[in-house]
């Protein structure tokens, strides 16, 4: 989890492979109006948010329920959107949040090609954000390490936390 431009999917698909877990993209599920208006400079609003967080949690549940495991890569930036995946998931969620500097953040948005949000939405996704209080089960993570780092990380927290 974390604002776009973190990292979230190649460690998503990092974490996935080394589990031999489906990976899901949790852009895939926004609906086609809310990526028309994203790719527009728009913010998405919680009335956007709510079915794809519903659709989401509940593939990610399925995924883990009918493989043991499953891997998400979405930006669940309040509580109360973690609180709405794991609902729909009806499994146990675990969060790693991706998070680092402002300025790294905007150059890697700058930096890639082929993406709908622009850099231009960094500072709305900055002031939803959430960071996940010390109650919740997430790891932060500095984003500004290597992504087999970040996997590292994951992994032995994950068999601290699931063991």
């Amino acid at each position: 989890m974390g604002v776009s431009g973190t990292g979230k999917s190649t460690l998503g698909a990092l974490l996935a492979t080394a589990l031999h877990a489906p990976f899901l993209e949790g852009d895939t599920f926004h609906a086609p109006a809310s990526v028309a208006k994203m790719e527009r400079g728009l913010p998405l609003t919680d009335d956007d948010r709510w079915p794809w967080l519903d659709r989401l949690g509940t593939a990610l549940g399925a995924a883990a329920r009918e493989h043991g495991a499953a891997v998400a890569a979405c930006s669940a930036l309040r509580r109360a959107y973690r609180e709405r995946l794991a609902a729909a998931a009806g499994v146990p969620l675990r969060f790693a949040f991706l998070d680092t500097e402002r300025d790294e953040i905007a150059r890697r948005m700058r930096a890639r090609s082929g993406h709908y949000m622009p850099p231009s939405l960094l500072d709305s996704q900055l002031a939803t954000l959430e960071r996940p209080g010390p109650d919740e089960p997430a790891l932060r993570l500095d984003a500004g390490q290597a992504p087999e780092r970040l996997y590292e990380d994951v992994r032995m927290w994950l068999e601290t936390v699931v063991a």
